[in-house]
């Protein structure tokens, strides 16, 4: 069965450090979040190809993300651009990283599943974000995309979701880890109704959404 193509969030932007990567799962797949030392954020297949390494075990320098293994280094095209077995190998450009394209909307980072780079943006499925967001936390439960999205109100699929959370207005998108496990990331939009929001009774909520969640819907 083919996977649903779109965009989807993979992390909270403020979770993310310049020169710093994580690994997650899309559907099951391996990915790479990593953000380069200008602050631009990637997303890749979790694999080095030289040996299959995950390339969010190793390390950022500058604008390369180098594998811990043999300490090969990618450009943030994916190319392969230094091996330290041989300084001096020109290497070739079959030496590639497999990319996603990689956007950054509403205080969170999208990969494009199954779309080309100049594709629509990553939350024009859903709810356009203009004005700043707080992030809140980003949820991790036992139970399917799916069954997520049906406790947060919303068909299955990608974009951002308005949900009243304790009384208090927040978006939230849905990732599909894998199988019977999935993520919402969670942010506050800015208002000028109520601008200051309890983010500690926020995330105090959160957990008791998950709990909802993963307990207590059929």
């Amino acid at each position: 069965m083919d996977e649903p193509t779109g965009w989807y969030a993979v992390a909270l932007s403020a979770d993310l450090e310049p020169g710093t990567s994580a690994g997650t799962r899309l559907f099951g797949h391996e990915l790479v979040v990593w953000r380069d030392a200008a602050g631009l954020a990637h997303v890749w297949e979790d694999r080095c190809p030289h040996r299959g390494m995950r390339l969010s075990f190793g390390f950022v320098r500058g604008d390369h993300i180098a594998c811990l293994y043999h300490g090969w280094q990618y450009d943030t095209a994916g190319q392969c651009r230094y091996i330290p077995a041989h300084p001096d190998l020109a290497v070739g450009p079959m030496i590639r990283a497999r990319t996603s394209p990689c956007q950054e909307r509403a205080g969170m980072i999208w990969v494009g599943w199954g779309t080309e780079a100049g594709d629509a943006d990553a939350t024009e499925e859903g709810a356009a974000v203009a004005a700043p967001v707080t992030p809140l936390r980003s949820l991790y439960l036992d139970v399917s995309a799916e069954r997520l999205a049906t406790a947060l109100g919303c068909p299955p699929g990608t974009g951002l979701v308005h949900f009243d959370l304790a009384g208090s207005p927040v978006l939230v998108a849905v990732q599909p880890l894998a199988g019977a496990a999935s993520a919402a990331h969670i942010v506050v939009p800015a208002s000028p109704a109520a601008p200051g929001a309890d983010l500690a009774g926020l995330a105090s909520a959160c957990t008791a959404l998950r709990r909802h969640v993963e307990g207590t819907l059929p």
